[in-house]
């Protein structure tokens, strides 16, 4: 019943970027001219990531990782039932390595995740991680919380994340780490991993510091507010 009511609200983040394919020959004119390059003509190269997100609001409102779709010309959303809809970034913030998307000419509501008190978090509590693991499609995987405020994991500057050993591998950036009442606990980003592959230990940002983002973004703001010690 836990999936069934989470799963509506993962989706999954396609960005697509376009690139010019540099080549150094091409800086040389005498080369250019030699095989009629035209002198400001790169070659271009369209590339593309996965990631997933995670719907936090009815109106089309999508929370992911901001390494999904850094420098993205293009973004699109698919839902559980497959369908797709284009998104635009609303707000981007490399220090917590999260973005928040709004899916364009939204006309409908769209199922959402609540978010968890994760201060409440204790080790040992059981977790699903929810997402798009290499593309193969949305899974679900199970484990419990490992450890609390890891820091030293070299991601972002806000430096306490959720471990776990629910398996989490590449593709499943921006996806739901879902706790036992079915609320999101936090947002899946990275692994520590040797092969590439998940070894049992994997990284959630805190569904509270993801609140912060959330309603930043709601807001109408294009950089996150953040609450200092001292400032009242």
């Amino acid at each position: 019943p836990i999936v069934q009511r989470a799963q509506p609200a993962v989706v999954n983040v396609y960005a697509a970027k376009v690139v010019q394919n540099r080549n150094p020959l091409l800086d040389d004119p005498i080369f250019r001219r030699f095989f009629g390059v035209p002198g400001n003509q790169q070659p271009e190269q369209m590339q593309r990531s996965l990631g997933s997100g995670v719907m936090v609001d009815p109106s089309g409102l999508v929370v992911t990782n901001n390494h999904v779709i850094e420098g993205a010309d293009q973004v699109k959303i698919s839902l559980a039932d497959k369908r797709e809809f284009e998104a635009e970034i609303v707000l981007k913030d490399s220090r917590t390595d999260l973005a928040v998307l709004r899916v364009k000419d939204g006309k409908e509501k769209f199922a959402t995740l609540d978010f968890a008190n994760s201060d409440e978090l204790v080790v040992g509590d059981i977790v699903l991680a929810i997402g798009n693991p290499f593309g193969v499609g949305q899974t679900v995987t199970h484990g419990i919380i490992s450890a609390l405020a890891r820091t030293q994991v070299g991601i972002t500057d806000y430096q306490f994340f959720i471990q776990t050993d629910a398996a989490i591998n590449p593709g499943n950036s921006g996806g739901a780490l879902v706790d036992m009442t079915g609320r999101l606990a936090g947002i899946n980003t990275a692994i520590f991993s040797r092969s590439g592959g998940s070894q049992g230990i994997g990284f959630a940002i805190p569904a509270n510091m993801v609140r912060v983002v959330v309603a930043s973004a709601k807001s109408g703001g294009k950089a996150v507010r953040r609450p200092w010690l001292g400032a009242k």
